[in-house]
């Protein structure tokens, strides 16, 4: 039988103070050889390029853990930048809008100041409130009436041309009558070659018609016309429409007239009331004759 017991030297083993002191001086041994000779350099190396994966794999947990805390963080946080960004976005765009409507009022407002110079009469600038509740007319309420010295039949203007005349005049405010009205009646003078006639409003679509002309008149499309100022009302030379349609039918004594105003009717927010002397109600609208019927006289 074998014997397995391990000799008397490891089985009895030295005393705890004597393996402490032979491992300290091997210890300090190795130390001041490795201090002075850089032996262990080689050993030393070849021991961290083997537990370097080690530690790499006990790091990968506590990296992976940052990572995902990182990823959740930036995530917050830009979900949180991208929601102070729209909010930014959308208050921009409306301060943008607000800019820009302050930039076209302030154009129109200029525009008026050089056409306030260019017309001799006294003119006071008025704001338009809101349009006529009256779908069938085409009226406007501005914020000037009488104690402005705002009277009924004044002409209004902007930096254009005419728009219309004061119908109704109140302390605060006055009612305006464009002249697309189908009750208003402007007169007018070809600039080309000096024709007189009288515009009408339309009433509907934002035109006006120039009636009773005959078929052979010396209009053409594009044709300027500015007030005639000889009803005494309208001074004269303020632009008033622009001829932009002509029909001619042999068949009928009178052409077809259709004209686009030459003011900005519907687009301005401020106005020019001109003090006009003269001023006076608006003449009415004449009834159009019908056309006379053809057929063999009788005998």
């Amino acid at each position: 039988m074998i014997d397995t017991s391990p000799p008397p030297f490891f089985k009895r083993g030295l005393p705890p103070p004597a393996r402490l002191a032979i491992f300290s001086g091997l210890a300090f041994l190795l130390m001041v050889v490795d201090g002075h000779y850089q032996y262990l350099n080689t050993l030393r190396n070849a021991f961290a390029v083997i537990i370097n994966p080690l530690q790499h794999g006990m790091n990968a947990p506590v990296q992976l853990a940052a990572k995902v805390s990182d990823f959740f963080v930036v995530q917050g946080r830009l979900k949180g930048e991208n929601a102070d960004l729209k909010e930014k976005e959308l208050l921009l765009g409306g301060q943008l809008l607000q800019f820009q409507a302050l930039q076209a009022e302030n154009t129109q407002l200029r525009s008026l100041l050089d056409a306030k110079k260019r017309y001799s009469q006294k003119t006071v600038f008025a704001e338009i409130l809101y349009s006529g509740r009256d779908p069938f007319s085409r009226k406007i309420i501005i914020d000037k009436g009488s104690l402005q010295d705002v009277k009924p039949g004044q002409i209004v203007a902007d930096q254009i041309g005419v728009v219309g005349q004061v119908t109704r005049v109140y302390p605060v405010v006055s009612e305006v009558t464009l002249i697309t009205d189908k009750d208003q009646a402007v007169p007018v003078q070809n600039v080309r070659n000096g024709l007189r006639a009288v515009v009408f409003g339309n009433g509907q679509d934002g035109t006006l018609d120039v009636p009773f002309m005959p078929v052979n008149a010396d209009l053409q499309n594009g044709d300027q016309l500015v007030t005639s100022g000889i009803d005494g009302i309208y001074p004269p030379g303020l632009p008033v429409a622009v001829v932009s349609k002509i029909e001619r039918n042999a068949a009928f004594p009178f052409a077809k007239i259709s004209c686009q105003p030459s003011a900005g009717i519907d687009r301005q927010r401020q106005v020019l009331i001109l003090h006009t002397e003269s001023a006076g109600p608006y003449p009415p609208r004449p009834i159009e004759p019908e056309p006379a019927k053809h057929g063999k006289p009788k005998r």
